[in-house]
């Protein structure tokens, strides 16, 4: 009885055992199958080869966790359609040239090829007249636009890519909220993945106040739609009453509003540059499947023209057919005569980029680079300082703030340009993101911007070329590695 008992058990193990291999095998086949097919998606598909070597080193390296990065962020999706139908036809046929305060006044003559690009690739007029103010801290931004808002009379349009549940959060949303119940329209925009972990009762007790609200982009979990997932609304945009604005690098929490150690840079606009800023909003509002609204004469005023501003609201996105920043980025860079001054949180330069400053420093342009001596992404600090020493040789000046998170997204040049946005000098924001950022052609602005800039320097470190070859070899290994990653970062 035992020996029957025996080999009957040991054949049913036998049985388990070999079929448990039958199926390991298929497994292991399609998965192969799986990464092999990925292999060639990624040859055929990305035209980039920087960004082809990194996705096939991860396929190859980790295949697993190389799948599941490439379904979520590593498709280029852009020629897919991203909104409904019929509101997508919607933003094709505005007409908002009619709706700009535009004027067309003689420029700077060398910047009359920035602007022709940026009308061409973006649509972007040059709206004359605006005043503008630089906000360097949080508390100052937050007490100028929560006093506007407070102020606002017909209509509040507010987006950001971070809107924390925290003070500076709860804050904002009080006096959205109260103005809702006033009978103000209020529009708020954000992004729900930046955002995961803000509760949805968060936002619905804003709608129960009247607040229309809206996900640019939106992806729910677990249903994550790989198509949407990889494209962030970056951008920081407010408008009141179609008279006054903001844009810029802040978001809305309390790291932004209260943290001594936190450097950025953010406008408040006042005349008919906030036309830019309202088409911008309307565009988003549209492409989160939301209403177009009526008695559009109120959103788009008439303003009064208050200085000799130039000024282009140019946006970048999954919807542009072009890299609208990147290129406007190259040609403010290759266009430069005697400086150009640029401050990123994030150093990440696509090879067009980085060799344009490599060719302006060698020019005799005096090219000078402000970032963080420690940024809030440990991965990404080795992959920037990839690119130091080539720079440094070519003549750039690298500026390391010290003790501190620069934030601030800017760029002056040859005391006329200044730039002010969303955008950071990396792959993610050029390619991927939802961006903005406005371009100011004027002497006082520039004159401020610049100042400013000086002043960021009073804490800095300059790195020098002879010192910083001197690191050990381990770390430019290191860097050489992470540097593979940097157009997936």
């Amino acid at each position: 009885m035992f020996e029957q008992n025996f080999y009957y058990f040991w054949g049913l193990f036998y049985n388990m055992k070999h079929d448990f291999s039958i199926w390991q095998t298929l497994w292991s086949v399609i998965y192969a199958l799986l990464v092999v097919s990925a292999i060639l998606v990624v040859l055929t598909k990305n035209k980039n080869p920087i960004k082809t070597i990194a996705w096939l080193t991860i396929l190859i390296c980790v295949p697993m966790v190389g799948l599941i990065c490439y379904y979520l962020f590593g498709r280029d999706t852009r020629k897919q359609r991203f909104v409904n139908k019929k509101y997508y036809a919607k933003i094709r046929h505005l007409n908002f040239n009619e709706l700009l305060q535009a004027d067309h006044p003689d420029m700077h003559p060398n910047y009359n090829n920035l602007v022709s690009l940026l009308k061409s690739n973006n649509q972007s007029p040059i709206l004359r007249g605006s005043k503008v103010q630089i906000l360097t801290t949080g508390s100052k931004m937050f007490e100028s636009m929560l006093t506007d808002i407070d102020n606002a009379k017909h209509h509040i349009h507010i987006e950001f890519f971070i809107f924390k549940n925290d003070l500076t959060g709860r804050l904002v949303k009080i006096v959205l909220m109260k103005k809702a119940l006033q009978g103000v329209k209020v529009r708020f925009i954000y992004d729900n993945v930046a955002n995961w972990r803000v509760a949805r009762k968060f936002y619905y007790e804003m709608e129960e106040a009247g607040v229309q609200v809206a996900s640019l982009m939106e992806t729910r979990f677990p249903l994550i739609q790989s198509s949407k997932f990889n494209y962030r609304n970056h951008r920081k945009v407010v408008v009141i009453d179609g008279a006054v604005g903001y844009v810029g690098g802040m978001n809305v929490s309390d790291d932004y509003s209260s943290n001594p150690n936190w450097e950025d840079r953010q406008l408040r606009v006042e005349g008919r540059g906030v036309h830019g800023l309202q088409v911008s909003f309307m565009i988003d509002w549209l492409s989160a499947g939301k209403k177009h609204w009526t008695d559009m004469e109120r959103y788009y005023p008439n303003l009064p023209v208050y200085t000799q501003n130039l000024m282009q609201i140019v946006t970048s996105g999954p919807f542009s057919e072009y890299s609208n920043l990147l290129q406007a980025t190259v040609s403010i860079v290759m266009s430069a005569k005697k400086y150009i001054y640029l401050q990123t949180p994030y150093f990440l330069p696509t090879e067009t980029l980085f060799e344009a400053l490599q060719i302006a420093c060698l020019s005799g342009v005096d090219v000078r680079l402000m970032v963080s001596e420690k940024s809030d992404s440990s991965y990404v600090d080795p992959a920037s300082h990839s690119y130091y020493e080539a720079l440094l040789k070519s003549g750039m000046k690298i500026y390391a703030l010290q003790n501190r998170f620069i934030h601030a997204k800017t760029i002056v040049a040859d005391d006329y340009l200044s730039v002010i946005g969303s955008c950071n000098l990396d792959f993610r924001s050029f390619e991927t993101n939802f961006e903005i950022n406005c371009y100011m052609y004027d002497p006082e602005i520039a004159a401020k911007n610049k100042a400013i800039f000086f002043e960021n320097l009073k804490q800095c470190k300059e790195i020098y070329y002879k010192k910083w070859i001197k690191r050990s070899k381990w770390k430019q290994l290191w860097e050489s590695v992470t540097r593979l990653f940097a157009p997936l970062m």
